[in-house]
């Protein structure tokens, strides 16, 4: 990466703060030095520039087009696009910046671009906070400006432990469960569905603390964006795979696959030691199977508390009516026993990182 103290200093004018006097002073005129430089060397204040809390919509337009974001390191990147670890040029807030393919329908992509526009009023240490976005006709896709989160994705976190040999405990993953229903309750009160409940989109900040990122898109922009049926789709409620309308407690049957791929190191479907499956043929025995059970492993001297598993149970409910919801779900006596116990989520993170 260039060093950037040799690049072209671009500053937006409105945004120069007002205190900045840079009319010529008694002892500028004596001098004769130029009353301007002169103003801003005298000033007590530091010169400052636009930083991520800024920006409006049309000033992160204007930032990309100028070239104003630098890259800092690559997160990730698939099928359904990229993560990257950035900064503006003069910015001292590192963010993510995602950037996803733009679909070639102007209406879709217009009706995207609104719905992202609903992030930025929410308020809650378990979301993702929302900076911006921005299109980039030359690629034609759309950027997405968000919070890093240090600690990095549940989906990375957990491979990383399992590389090393390891397992996350019982009691972190609860601390995330609490963290996502938490989260998840924040966002049905705003009548938001995140339909998207999976171990990548769920975060840890350097602090350990859990927040829920890629929300609160329409049905009809998420299936226009959705183009095959890996992925993602493996997560679907049954119903949602059936076709039948999403509802609250769909988020729920995420949020249970999620945990216990990550109790278990591995996508609970097809059960272990069966053969391997087509996508879609995930996608049939999830409709038609019974849900799964996670497993104890005594060779290994792991065994999981009958409450983790009845909560399991709970989320892996096929039938919607008898579903409980993210806000009950709360009231489980598993949430309620970790939430007395203490949990250094910021050690778990640092401790997952430190090789």
């Amino acid at each position: 990466m260039k060093d950037i103290s040799e690049e072209k200093v671009s500053v937006y004018g409105s945004n120069v703060p007002s205190h900045y006097d840079l009319q010529p002073t008694d002892t500028d005129c004596h001098r004769g030095v130029d009353s301007r430089l002169s103003a801003i060397h005298c000033t007590d204040q530091p010169l400052t520039y636009p930083d991520v809390h800024d920006l409006d919509e049309e000033g992160w337009d204007k930032a990309a087009r100028n070239g104003e974001i630098i890259e800092v390191a690559k997160l990730g990147e698939g099928a359904s696009g990229s993560v990257t670890k950035c900064r503006l040029v003069h910015g001292t807030t590192v963010f993510a910046l995602k950037t996803i393919p733009a679909n070639p329908n102007p209406e879709i992509q217009k009706q995207l671009l609104r719905e992202l526009l609903y992030n930025r009023s929410c308020n809650s240490p378990h979301i993702v906070k929302y900076f911006g976005r921005f299109v980039n006709n030359h690629n034609a896709s759309i950027s997405i400006v968000m919070e890093y989160c240090a600690g990095g994705s549940l989906d990375a976190i957990y491979h990383h432990v399992s590389a090393r040999g390891g397992r996350i405990g019982e009691r972190v993953l609860g601390k995330i469960a609490e963290g996502v229903l938490s989260g998840l309750s924040y966002l049905h009160e705003r009548r938001i569905i995140h339909r998207d409940i999976k171990p990548q989109n769920i975060l840890l900040d350097k602090n350990g603390q859990v927040k829920l990122c890629d929300f609160g898109v329409s049905g009809e922009v998420v299936n226009s964006l959705a183009t095959t049926f890996t992925g993602t789709s493996y997560y679907m409620a049954p119903e949602r795979i059936q076709g039948q309308p999403y509802t609250v407690t769909s988020d729920v049957w995420s949020l249970g696959l999620t945990l216990m791929e990550v109790a278990q190191h591995r996508f609970p479907f097809p059960p272990e030691g069966e053969p391997q499956l087509m996508p879609i043929e995930v996608l049939t025995y999830i409709v038609n199977m019974a849900p799964p059970r996670l497993q104890d492993e005594p060779h290994n001297d792991i065994t999981w508390s009958e409450s983790f598993h009845h909560f399991l149970a709970c989320c892996l409910e096929k039938d919607t009516k008898k579903r409980p919801s993210p806000r009950q779900m709360l009231k489980h006596p598993w949430i309620i026993g970790i939430s007395s116990k203490k949990v250094r989520m910021d050690k778990f993170v640092q401790e997952c990182w430190a090789n």
